[in-house]
């Protein structure tokens, strides 16, 4: 892999998942069931033999399971420095893998990839529109780009009130937005054991969760300073004016949306 050199990251919300990241650096079984939701309706077969690039790759989670399915090489990179560290040594056992430092705005190796993803990054963007347009140079003709981001759809009780919630917590200390978060999973974990909110898919997945893993993402919700909610159509405009052949936009556990494109 290639050596990691830290630059300066002061953008956005890359210090605060940074802090998470670290705090919870351990890829699960439990991940590979999220990762194949996001990426649906691609399967486990699509990605053997495939170059790919994981934008914004946190901890490398989502970069693991292609590279264990036979992809022929990944290139995760992400803008935090400690966050690409952490990706570097989960990734570590794979030759075909490159880690970079790396801004989702200044990537490029252009027409390169089969596939070219971004989970749950693109709406913690302050420039969202200009992210895909970059990350879509470097997908090769034929190739695709995958963005998976949240919905406004499902999501209203969230828009109203943890976005409310978030003008505060994004800007306190994380070491006491991490104590907060226990706090506030404490009733969702006990709720969604106990079957409550059993009607909706999401809370069905959160129920077989551990406390740490429904805690990181009680955590996630709370720390950034920038969360877009985007209706399907507000979606698939990411891409509008792109020489795309073919746009689909696939509905996750009925709160967020896969947008795929082809070129």
């Amino acid at each position: 892999m290639e050596k990691i050199l830290a630059v300066k990251n002061d953008k956005g919300s890359a210090d605060r998942f940074s802090y998470e990241w670290t705090e919870y650096s351990q890829i699960i079984p439990e991940y590979e069931m999220q990762f194949l939701k996001w990426v649906a309706p691609l399967d486990k077969e699509y990605f053997r033999g495939k170059r790919i690039a994981d934008a914004g790759c946190g901890i490398g989670r989502n970069s693991y399971w292609p590279l264990l399915y036979g992809a022929e090489e990944v290139y995760a990179f992400d803008y935090a420095y400690e966050t690409s560290c952490v990706a570097q040594k989960n990734l570590a056992l794979f030759p075909q893998a490159t880690v970079l430092q790396k801004s989702i705005y200044d990537f490029k190796k252009i027409a390169y990839f089969d596939l070219v993803f971004s989970i749950g990054v693109v709406h913690h963007l302050e420039k969202p529109r200009e992210a895909v347009v970059n990350l879509w140079q470097s997908v090769k003709k034929g190739g695709k780009l995958l963005v998976w981001v949240y919905g406004y759809e499902g999501n209203e009780f969230i828009v109203r009130s943890v976005n409310l919630l978030r003008i505060a917590t994004s800007r306190l200390p994380l070491s006491l937005v991490h104590v907060m978060a226990t706090f506030f999973t404490v009733p969702l974990h006990i709720g969604v054991k106990m079957g409550m909110f059993r009607s909706h898919p999401y809370f069905r997945q959160l129920a077989d969760f551990r406390f740490w893993h429904t805690k990181s993402i009680v955590f996630d919700q709370l720390l950034p300073r920038i969360a877009h909610y985007w209706t399907r159509d507000q979606a698939i405009a990411l891409f509008e004016g792109l020489p795309y052949a073919s746009i689909s936009a696939s509905r996750v556990n009925n709160n967020s949306w896969t947008i795929i494109a082809e070129k």
